[in-house]
């Protein structure tokens, strides 16, 4: 076979390995714009400062959702509360003291398993201890608490990525000149993973935002006349309140259920627009 038969034929597949490849992202790509123009299409016209500033009143057929807002925002508070510093420290133990024995490949399995747990799961756990073990009741703090389990997987996961495209040379840099460990990982090796950190946090934070059964048992309510006072208040949700809307209220316009969808995903969006600015602002500064 001569090298201009094998040229062609690498050409050939080359061609086609290509089309492959843009037919698997039109595949992704063409659903998320179709659901995307679905939502604006229907639900920008519901987008008006009276639906944004105000409360549902008529049994949730008229009003705003207000306190649907404030609520998913008390929850994603209070998850990143209790996630992010317990997330931290556990990527930083698991990529910098720990050794490679039993424990941390148990650890590991468990962090992965944990990742696949469906979310309902995690809701009935959160009623069992937080609600009902620990008597926390119905609120923001035991919703916060069972969304923050939720997002540790995500949180260690991606901590651990960021530590680990630290080059090993600013570590042995930092030791050289006569810095402890802890010194090195706090001043050295944190701040130059602190990109990927936030980038994994605001996706895992993006996420719980948007979750419903995890704070259908543990915080979500049906109607609050008024806004949470406490964290140990209940509060109303945007998840919840879209599945309130669409499957228990009848005869409701469905520009509110689109115009509540669209809150939502402008909500989340915004979160990963601010994870891609602050990466990109990150990785500019970096000299390596």
């Amino acid at each position: 076979m001569n090298p201009a038969s094998l040229t062609a034929r690498a050409r050939l597949a080359e061609k086609v390995a290509f089309f492959l490849l843009f037919l698997s992202t039109l595949v992704i790509v063409i659903p998320v714009i179709l659901i995307t123009w679905l939502i604006l299409k229907n639900g920008f016209e519901g987008l008006t400062l009276e639906f944004l500033t105000q409360s549902p009143r008529l049994g949730m057929r008229a009003g705003g959702i207000f306190p649907a807002i404030m609520g998913t925002l008390y929850l994603v508070l209070g998850t990143m509360i209790f996630a992010l510093p317990v997330g931290i420290f556990a990527a930083v133990y698991l990529s910098e003291y720990s050794k490679d024995n039993w424990l941390k490949r148990t650890i590991d399995i468990a962090i992965v398993n944990l990742a696949g747990v469906p979310s309902v799961v995690y809701g009935l756990f959160g009623l069992g201890l937080f609600v009902v073990f620990l008597k926390f009741g119905t609120s923001i703090l035991a919703g916060s608490l069972t969304l923050a389990i939720m997002s540790l997987p995500v949180m260690i996961t991606a901590s651990r990525e960021a530590l680990s495209t630290v080059p090993e040379s600013f570590r042995e840099a930092s030791l050289a000149l006569g810095a402890t460990k802890w010194q090195t990982i706090r001043r050295v090796v944190l701040p130059n993973a602190l990109p990927g950190i936030i980038t994994g946090t605001i996706l895992a934070l993006s996420r719980s935002a948007g979750e419903t059964a995890p704070i259908l048992f543990t915080a979500a309510a049906f109607y609050l006349p008024r806004l949470p006072r406490s964290f140990f208040d209940q509060c109303m949700a945007l998840p919840y309140h879209l599945y309130v809307i669409s499957t228990q209220v009848p005869n409701i316009k469905p520009k509110v259920q689109y115009g509540t969808a669209l809150v939502l995903v402008l909500m989340i969006l915004a979160m990963n627009i601010v994870a891609v600015v602050i990466r990109a602002q990150f990785r500019k500064k970096k000299q390596w």
